[in-house]
């Protein structure tokens, strides 16, 4: 006997994430101050209450979409990989992922989202993973770790923040698959380069 749908068991990990897709989407075009929480419960096709009971509000569901990413980043991003391949792996991500990549794009540009107070740590265990690849020879001891690092960001993400100099550049869609594997081939030679290699 099929059940009526007031009795079907609640699923509260479902819920959490129509929630949280429907917030990536909503964060991604609009950036933190410009989402709505009752606009994404409309998206989820749940009520405004949901996001303050499972994410503690606004602020709660964003800080729920950085530990997201970073989840899945851990999924790809191959810390024993060549530095090059590395940064094609980011490149392929941010184009399949490319909502996040405007969460952050937006990040930057207004500045006003919640601190993440892991972020600062991460990116300083970046640099020092950039200083040993250093001392190790993949990159010319002449470069600061820190810059690189702030150059592979810009360079990785550059399908999603300047996507019409990718399609005046390339004549390819920056949504595409075929721009996606061209510029991940050619961001693994171009840092594959800096080691001389």
């Amino acid at each position: 006997m099929r059940r009526a749908p007031e009795e079907k068991q609640r699923d509260p990990e479902r819920t959490k994430a129509r929630i949280l897709q429907a917030a990536l989407e909503e964060f991604a075009a609009k950036g933190f101050a410009g989402a709505r929480v009752s606009e994404i419960a409309a998206r989820a096709g749940m009520n405004k209450q949901l996001i303050s009971y499972y994410f503690g509000g606004k602020e709660g569901l964003y800080q729920a979409l950085n530990a997201s990413w970073q989840g899945e980043e851990s999924a790809f991003a191959d810390r024993d990989a060549t530095l090059g391949e590395l940064a094609a792996g980011y490149v392929r991500a941010n184009s399949e992922r490319r909502d996040y990549g405007r969460l952050m794009a937006w990040q930057g540009l207004t500045d006003d989202a919640p601190p993440d107070p892991g972020f600062a740590d991460d990116l300083r265990r970046d640099v020092e993973q950039l200083r040993r690849r250093q001392e190790a020879g993949e990159l010319p001891a002449d470069l600061d770790p820190a810059a690189v690092l702030v150059a592979l960001f810009a360079m990785t993400a550059a399908g999603i923040t300047f996507p019409q100099v990718v399609r005046a550049a390339t004549g390819l869609d920056p949504d595409s698959p075929e721009f996606a594997a061209h510029y991940a081939e050619q961001i693994r030679r171009l840092v594959t380069h800096l080691a001389g290699a």
